[in-house]
């Protein structure tokens, strides 16, 4: 099976109000597939032939950033579908209980969390190699403050060898 993929790349920038705007997203997939119920078979026994065909169609699939997809065969027109809102962040595992509700009123605990909560209390609570926050820190590199902002872009820009070359 064959496929092409088409990906789009949307760019926009205001100095102005310094704002950014970058995306990027596989647009347009167009893959030949057998065609199902197209399809020939032929076999000759006594000059000992046999001969086999295979129907193909393109199929044809555009997303948009917009949540709309269309899908189909290519030179038979596309269906439409507007996608559902798809979170960006995870489900949460549980849902808080209700503060005034009884212990029976409860929800479980999932069993993930339960395991969670043994292996915590087989280990104490403890972290055999914690830190504090402050020696964290320390071996972190100090914050440089910027100046201007487009300082910042041009020093990234530059290469590791061009840096060095400038000693």
């Amino acid at each position: 099976m064959a496929t092409s993929e088409l990906s789009c790349q949307v760019s926009e920038e205001n100095c102005e109000r310094r704002e950014a705007f970058w995306a990027e997203w596989k647009d347009l997939t167009l893959s030949t597939r057998p065609e199902e119920g197209c399809s020939l078979h032929e076999e000759d026994t006594q000059r000992h032939e046999t001969y086999h065909q295979q129907g193909q169609c393109q199929a044809l699939v555009q997303r948009s950033p917009w949540l709309v997809m269309r899908m189909g065969i290519l030179g038979r027109g596309l269906q439409e579908y507007q996608l559902p809102y798809q979170r960006v962040l995870p489900l949460p595992i549980f849902t808080p209980t209700k503060m005034g509700a009884a212990k029976e009123e409860r929800e479980d605990t999932p069993i993930q969390l339960r395991e969670l909560l043994a292996l915590e209390t087989a280990l104490g609570g403890q972290c055999m190699e914690r830190q504090d926050v402050a020696e964290i820190t320390k071996q972190l590199p100090p914050v440089v403050p910027v100046s201007k902002p487009g300082t910042l872009r041009r020093s990234l820009s530059r290469s590791m060898s061009q840096e060095a070359q400038r000693g």
